[in-house]
């Protein structure tokens, strides 16, 4: 039987590992297929048919045909057909949401430029790294000044997309040479996430090669 979803993406991709996560915490099992972007499988036709910005991920729902682009717009779909983590009332839900948005502003370009830096993927002026290094630290000075001020999740009492979002940029920011161990109210939040049921890691949720579900 086909699964109902079809994960194109790449193992190293943060982004990728959002929606993985987000599939995996709602016990739904997927195709993975796996896009190799150093050989710019990304920019061929086929793929710009799922995703006109050439970019992974793409979440191909093969119940209806519909191929999704952009993490927070998936786990927002998915969240809408599983009934999962979208937030209990419609106040979580906006809230959620909130932090969404403000994830890309603020928290996930310097992160994840930080440790594509790190990694030499990308190549920054001292003054570009050091901007982004500030950015990092403040985007998470908000998060640790959230969950010190007695929240356990960032949107409700239980975790949503915005905890699934943002979780899967804070665990790569030690690749990125940061210290997460700065932020304990952080780090106490990072262990509710992974203690949710069938949370797999960074290094174990996505194979390196396209796999069935």
């Amino acid at each position: 039987m086909t699964a109902r979803y079809t994960l194109h993406g790449i193992f190293l991709s943060g982004p990728t590992y959002k929606v993985g996560l987000m599939l995996t915490l709602c016990g739904e099992t997927f195709d993975y297929e796996h896009i190799n972007l150093r050989e710019g499988a990304q920019k061929k036709p086929e793929f710009l048919k799922l995703n006109r910005y050439g970019q992974v991920p793409v979440l191909v729902d093969n119940s209806n045909g519909k191929a999704l682009c952009q993490s927070g717009a998936i786990l927002d779909y998915l969240a809408d057909k599983t009934g999962k983590f979208g937030g209990a009332t419609l106040d979580d839900r906006l809230r959620a949401r909130e932090w969404l948005f403000w994830g890309w502003d603020r928290f996930d370009a310097p992160v994840y430029r930080l440790r594509a830096w790190k990694k030499g993927f990308r190549q920054f002026e001292p003054a570009i790294v050091q901007l982004y290094e500030m950015e990092r630290k403040a985007a998470f000075d908000t998060l640790e000044q959230h969950f010190a001020s007695g929240h356990d999740y960032l949107a409700g009492d239980h975790a949503t997309i915005a905890d699934i979002d943002l979780y899967g940029v804070a665990a790569l920011a030690h690749e990125g040479d940061y210290d997460v161990a700065a932020h304990p109210h952080v780090v106490k939040w990072m262990k509710r996430i992974e203690a949710l049921p069938h949370f797999k890691s960074t290094d174990t949720l996505l194979p390196p090669e396209s796999r069935k579900a």
